[in-house]
């Protein structure tokens, strides 16, 4: 029999290669599951857009208290990412993320079934609380693919955090107009049970619980913090930004973060390690994670309004279906530049493709603030734009990953996507306030004027372009020869690297 050069027989090597191959298509299988359930837990986010405005009447309510449907969902998801991903850690990522996609069905149902305000805002809550299934996934693909793999892995993980609310919104405004509104929750209810038994059965359970206790003091007072600074944050343009209700959360929240930060240094088993956060390569990653998610949201938002306006004052006169329509290619597009910015982190780094991501961000808001006068004008924008988080998104994860010990992957990734969330959160009142800042009346209703829009998406450009800035004052170690991809981006001490 003729050996290969290599010294093994060629049947050796088949079944090498083989083997190979079947293990390869299995991590494909997981990777997609795990996209699925990332890409269901997103959408939540924007499942209720459609029927906001209908709010009030539907649950006998006043217009201020409807918009706590839509903030308690944001304040659960930033709670529960870094929680969920140091739980991850402790007691191992697959049961973690089953009970993430376990609490998505929990908080359907009880959409599903209310009838007021509380109980659909309790449900909101939950459905917030199931997007730890996102870092957690993130972290658990450098455990369950081969290393040519991960970086597309965690590329189309991260891209389906703009996927799902860039396509939620057509959809669930599709099924709003042609079922009942507890449709969109029956319906998202059937998802989550879809991803809960996928979960159950076809992710592995992967032996990478690291034990400890569980902070819990800390999570309790980073939940505090949070809410305050975020509740302050997101209500402050129906409250007044002077008044004593939003300065006192405002305030009230940063003092509570400054003594949660100050236990976690002294704490010998934190919720968050502090210490790792304060790296140069992790905490310029996380300041820039705010900057691009400020960028990421604010055409979520400013697009689809200046798509509805009437044409009377200088809108363009889409119906929410069309406009969701519109900038559903945005959101596809995300998940289209998944493999490429994969590739890119492959051949050029983490930190080169992050600024690359964000510096498409900037530019694709500059063509908005050029082009702004036609549907398929903004379409293109948001294109660009969407384009850019995708790469951005992607190479965030990878950063952290490389600059962490293994055993805090899955809380550094989840407190990279409270920054992200944070950014969105700023994005969201800073629009806010911009769009209302120069108004035209339109019948007995105030609407932005042209010149507002364009001031957003200046803002944005100037936000993307300030993510560019900081990504490149990030440090990298020179890349390993045999390092992987995601741990090579990043080696600073010996501490960081995976045991």
């Amino acid at each position: 029999m003729t050996n290969s050069p290599t010294g093994e027989s060629p049947a050796t090597t088949v079944d090498s290669e083989l083997t190979e191959n079947d293990h390869s298509s299995a991590a494909i299988a997981v990777v997609a599951i795990l996209c699925f359930g990332g890409l269901v837990a997103s959408l939540m986010q924007t499942l209720i857009i459609p029927i906001q405005p209908e709010l009030p009447k539907l649950l006998d309510t006043s217009i201020s208290n409807a918009s706590w449907v839509i903030t308690a969902t944001l304040l659960g998801a930033a709670v529960a990412m870094p929680i969920a991903g140091r739980l991850g850690d402790m007691l191992g990522k697959q049961r973690i993320m089953l009970a993430s996609a376990a609490l998505l069905v929990v908080g359907s149902l009880v959409c599903a079934l209310s009838s007021s305000l509380i109980p659909m805002i309790v449900g909101r809550a939950i459905q917030g609380l199931a997007m730890g299934f996102i870092p957690l996934g993130i972290s658990l693909m450098r455990e369950v693919t081969p290393p040519r793999l991960t970086s597309m892995a965690v590329a189309a993980m991260s891209a389906t955090m703009g996927v799902g609310g860039a396509i939620g919104l057509p959809l669930s405004a599709w099924v709003a107009q042609q079922w009942d509104w507890r449709a969109l929750f029956w319906g998202s209810a059937a998802l989550a049970v879809i991803v809960t038994i996928l979960v159950a059965v076809a992710v592995p359970h992967v032996d990478d619980s690291n034990g400890g206790h569980f902070d819990v003091i800390g999570a309790i007072g980073l939940a505090l913090g949070l809410s305050g600074v975020l509740i302050a944050v997101s209500k402050g343009n129906d409250w007044g930004w002077g008044s004593g209700t939003t300065l006192g959360l405002l305030f009230g929240g940063v003092a509570l973060l400054l003594l949660w930060g100050a236990f976690e240094l002294r704490h010998k088993d934190p919720l968050v390690d502090l210490r790792t956060t304060a790296r140069p390569a992790v905490l310029l990653t996380n300041i820039a994670a705010i900057a691009i998610g400020f960028g990421m949201m604010a055409q979520a938002i400013v697009m689809p309004q200046l798509l509805e306006m009437p044409e009377a004052v200088g809108g363009l006169g889409q119906t929410l279906l069309a406009a969701g329509l519109w900038m559903a290619p945005g959101g596809l597009m995300m998940l289209v530049f998944a493999p490429v910015s994969g590739t890119l982190i492959n051949k050029i780094g983490a930190k080169l493709t992050m600024a690359i991501g964000a510096t498409v961000l900037g530019l694709g808001y500059l063509g908005a603030f050029l082009l702004m006068n036609a549907p398929w004008q903004l379409s293109v924008a948001s294109i660009i734009c969407s384009a850019g988080v995708g790469i951005g998104y992607a190479a965030m994860p990878t950063l952290i990953m490389g600059s962490v010990p293994i055993n805090e992957a899955g809380a550094a990734v989840g407190l990279n996507g409270l920054m992200r969330s944070v950014g969105t959160t700023t994005a969201s009142a800073v629009m806010a306030l911009v769009l209302t800042s120069s108004t035209v009346s339109y019948g007995t209703a105030e609407v932005p004027d042209s010149s507002a829009f364009r001031w957003c998406f200046l803002i944005g450009a100037i936000a993307a372009f300030v993510g560019v800035a900081i990504t490149l004052l990030i440090p990298v170690a020179r890349r390993r020869a045999t390092a992987d991809p995601v741990d090579a981006e990043a080696q600073p001490v010996p501490a960081a690297q995976p045991s």
